[in-house]
């Protein structure tokens, strides 16, 4: 099949500058790109056929080429997916490293080689009276830290580091995979590009070594149950230079014997004597820091719910804003009564021409 002019192709004069040819270029990639017409085959030969173009036109030296001879001789190595990798070499200003990824961008970018250190995560278990007030807790981090020894670099003293076999010291591989060349980080050498011809004795040329790190965390009052605090840098140590993970403290609030959470407010039971309910009066009940009273009026019902205000939780890290306590009144009927008691109540009923059985003698 007779191949288009290259001009043509992107859609552009002869004497297109080179912004105009990147531009032209650009819009035809995106429209055609395989990942945006998957199983299309007209649009993936569209896709390559500019990619090519471009690839010839953009370089001065091609381009002049070209213009002399045409495809007889201005096209000519360029095959199969190798051309795409000249091609995209110059491509990281209109796509990054997405083209990177893609077709395993042959412009040898200088590039970090070292591996950020791992997160960690650490499970602590607060009390209601402790999210109250909030605590400091002291941590004993089992993690990763920098090989003294080496320095973090693998090699025993003296030895040195040789470029990587598999990989020829670029830190990666590729792998076709159908249309697409794709890079992986190369495992003979975990990206670092470099071998070592001997391991440091302390950390088996891992550049690390496992430690346990002390520290304190600060968790501010009124957190709530599943919070993840972030303590940055008190990860895992990172390698070849990389910075290190971050520590994330995983908050678990245990259950409450008296109280029920729900935000910033608590809800508890209360018992109180019928003789309260029904005349009024003063009970105890139960708060994160003691007891307190609460004022109950005559013919109070059971079951009424009754607030105490800011006697909740904080909002987080602010112990001026808090919450209030919602207590459910319960009426506790006595189940064994003296006989002056039962009396007194056998008048009230009859006061009240409540129908009861009235009992004579003990019970």
């Amino acid at each position: 099949m007779k191949k288009r002019d290259y001009y043509e192709v992107l859609g552009v004069s002869r004497n297109a500058s080179d912004e105009e040819l990147k531009k032209a270029y650009r819009k035809l990639a995106l429209q055609h790109h395989p990942d945006r017409n998957p199983g299309n085959k007209e649009a993936e030969e569209k896709f390559k056929e500019a990619a090519e173009a471009y690839a010839i036109l953009s370089d001065a030296e091609k381009r002049s080429r070209y213009d002399q001879f045409g495809h007889s001789l201005g096209g000519h190595g360029f095959s199969g997916f190798e051309g795409f990798q000249d091609a995209f070499g110059g491509f990281n200003d209109i796509f990054g490293d997405l083209f990177e990824d893609f077709f395993g961008g042959g412009s040898r970018r200088s590039r970090s080689r070292g591996r950020r250190g791992s997160d960690l995560e650490y499970p602590v278990e607060l009390t209601l009276e402790e999210v109250l007030t909030g605590k400091t807790i002291d941590l004993e981090v089992p993690r990763r830290e920098t090989c003294s020894e080496c320095q973090g670099s693998g090699a025993e003293k003296g030895s040195k580091k040789r470029t990587c076999a598999d990989c020829g010291g670029r830190g990666e591989v590729r792998i076709s995979q159908g249309f697409f060349t794709m890079r992986q980080t190369c495992p003979g050498c975990g990206g670092e590009g470099e071998s070592i011809e001997k391991p440091c004795h302390a950390c088996r040329g891992e550049g690390r070594v496992k430690k346990v790190r002390k520290l304190q965390v600060k968790i501010p009052c009124g957190i709530e149950n599943g919070s993840r605090l972030r303590v940055t840098g008190e990860g895992e140590a990172g390698q070849g230079g990389a910075g290190r993970g971050d520590l994330y403290v995983h908050v678990l609030v245990k259950k409450h014997d008296s109280f029920e959470r729900r935000g910033q407010d608590l809800y508890a039971e209360a018992v109180i004597p019928y003789t309260v309910a029904v005349l009024g009066g003063k009970a105890e009940v139960p708060t994160l820091e003691g007891l307190t009273e609460l004022k109950i009026g005559s013919g109070t019902p059971s079951g009424k719910i009754m607030k105490i205000r800011e006697k909740g939780l904080p909002a987080v890290g602010m112990q001026a804003r808090r919450g209030d306590l919602y207590v459910r009144v319960q009426i506790e009927v006595p189940v064994k009564m003296s006989r002056n008691e039962r009396e007194l109540l056998e008048e009230l009923a009859e006061l009240r021409k409540d129908s009861v059985i009235i009992k004579k003698g003990f019970f």
